[in-house]
């Protein structure tokens, strides 16, 4: 049984978006209850302090994050359609882009072999300069610039399987070949980006792996995608550390989207990393929650996922064709790496 680390905070909860809103803080409510069950009960809790402005200036602009640090103590901050902030978000930010940064170091520092952090707000769209689609400071990407700057690891993997596609992720690091960034998602789908042609730019190029899912698409598509795709490329990167932006809305019960992957997918493209961990980077691998709208299904797939980490059972790759649009991007990366 592999040491597990867990990220908790009930100041995540500070954050409301507004009423009827799905990225609500009994999503966290949800997860808190789970943890605080049976064996879940005896995992380490690690700690989680806010990120500092230096930490978050090495992903966004300083005037993001004036302008999120201007919305406390306000009710109401609207900065798109579907995302608001509240007088609690720039402290829950702040948290999330911090407990992200505490669990890396966790697993570094060898204190725990994996970790999984309910963060609240999630982060992969927002871009340098933006707050978008429910997210106000990039979290995983912070994290990634963290072990690269302060921890002086030269290889990051990042990989997304939230249902949407991370379009602030990717262009943070779609010029950068020290960041490989891997996204599964709904194609077309909000926020538009993750086109199997975008694959890089300059010294990035051949760095950035998007996996387009088509509504409908299931286990057997995202198991394809991992056995043809991600997988072979990642290894070629050889990564020095795994991040996983888990979000949960791929799952077929999710209210805002359109696939069809259950538990049990979780468990598998878990597995799946967990060995590419174990084969590159003496199995250093951590899980920041991104989406996940349905509470039943977030809560049972996390703790698909946890027991995953915890255990794995390792990948079966099962059957299934990569895509159209997935062998447009194994084609346009063909250039750059080995698979066919």
């Amino acid at each position: 049984m592999r040491r597990l680390g867990l990220v908790t905070d009930p100041r995540f909860r500070a954050h409301d978006p507004g009423p009827h809103h799905p990225e609500c803080p009994e999503r966290l409510e949800v997860l808190e209850s789970l943890f605080a069950e049976g064996d879940l009960r005896e995992v380490l809790r690690v700690p989680v302090r806010p990120a500092i402005e230096d930490e978050l200036t090495r992903v966004h602009r300083p005037a993001l994050v004036r302008s999120v640090a201007a919305s406390a103590g306000r009710d109401h901050t609207r900065y798109d359609p579907d995302t608001s902030a509240s007088a609690g978000t720039f402290e829950a930010a702040c948290l999330a882009a911090g407990g992200a940064i505490e669990l890396v170091d966790a697993v570094l520092d060898g204190e725990i072999d994996s970790g999984f952090a309910a963060l609240r707000p999630p982060g992969h769209h927002a871009e340098a300069d933006r707050a978008m689609g429910f997210c106000f400071f990039n979290n995983v990407a912070v994290a990634a610039e963290h072990l690269r700057s302060k921890r002086g690891l030269e290889r990051v993997l990042i990989v997304d399987w939230d249902v949407h596609h991370g379009n602030g992720t990717q262009h943070s690091f779609y010029d950068d070949r020290g960041v490989m960034y891997a996204s599964l998602h709904q194609y077309p789908f909000y926020p538009g980006t993750g086109g199997a042609e975008e694959i890089g730019r300059g010294e990035g190029a051949g760095f950035t792996v998007n996996a387009p899912m088509p509504a409908g698409a299931g286990h057997a598509d995202y198991m394809a995608a991992f056995r043809e795709l991600l997988l072979p490329v990642a290894r070629q990167f050889d990564p020095q550390f795994v991040l996983v932006s888990a979000g949960f809305d791929a799952h077929r019960d999710d209210p805002l989207a359109s696939i069809e992957l259950a538990d049990d997918s979780f468990a598998a493209m878990t597995d799946a990393l967990v060995g590419l961990a174990d084969e590159h980077c003496r199995g250093r691998i951590a899980l920041l929650l991104e989406g996940g709208y349905s509470l039943e299904a977030l809560r049972s797939s996390v703790r698909s996922t946890l027991d995953a980490l915890r255990a794995p059972r390792r990948f079966d790759s099962g059957e299934g064709a990569l895509n159209a649009w997935g062998r447009s991007t194994r084609s346009a990366l063909a250039t750059y790496w080995n698979i066919g």
